[in-house]
């Protein structure tokens, strides 16, 4: 069995892109409660840079990017894109590349009333895992103003798989 991937010290980060940095930034701060930490660019290429260091059309530009940090969580990278013809639905996350990005909450309760009030589309009721390794476990899912699903999760008396395995999984509340 393999070591992994030599120097592994874990993850520092998660990137995504928004149709609008600006309207994106206004939803994480003033909603969600993070700070931007930096912003760069724009960066654009007149050869096959952005395809080759980024799997994305040659032409692609990147407007600006801005990594932004929420309390006690990791970091998390926002790309605005300029191309045309690109897609501008998020996937789902049934989706090959679907993807959610979770908030810990100490009171999902007090966190879904807050959702609503600002009007954001919360999908359901608050749902709390009664066995199995994420025992103890509350979630949510909820979506950003331009659809990206986004999820609450909380576990104020921990998961089973903590009890078990303190350590085991990565969480803001070890912080």
């Amino acid at each position: 069995m393999s070591d992994g991937l030599p120097g592994l010290a874990g993850t520092d980060h998660v990137g995504f892109t928004v149709p609008d940095l600006e309207a994106a930034t206004r939803f994480f701060v003033d909603v969600i409660g993070c700070s931007p930490v930096y912003e760069i660019g724009p960066f654009q290429s007149d050869d096959d840079w952005m395809q080759v260091h980024l799997g994305v059309d040659p032409r692609a530009v990147i407007r600006k990017l801005r990594m932004f940090r929420c309390k006690t969580g990791p970091s998390f990278e926002v790309f605005e894109y300029e191309l045309e013809g690109a897609g501008v639905t998020p996937p789902r996350n049934s989706d090959v590349g679907g993807h959610h990005l979770a908030f810990y909450v100490e009171d999902m309760n007090a966190a879904v009333v807050y959702l609503k009030a600002q009007g954001i589309t919360v999908q359901g009721e608050p749902t709390t895992m009664e066995s199995g390794p994420s025992k103890g476990l509350t979630w949510v899912y909820f979506l950003s103003p331009w659809g990206m699903q986004l999820e609450l999760v909380s576990y104020p008396a921990g998961m089973a798989v903590l009890h078990e395995k303190p350590g085991a999984l990565w969480s803001p509340k070890d912080r």
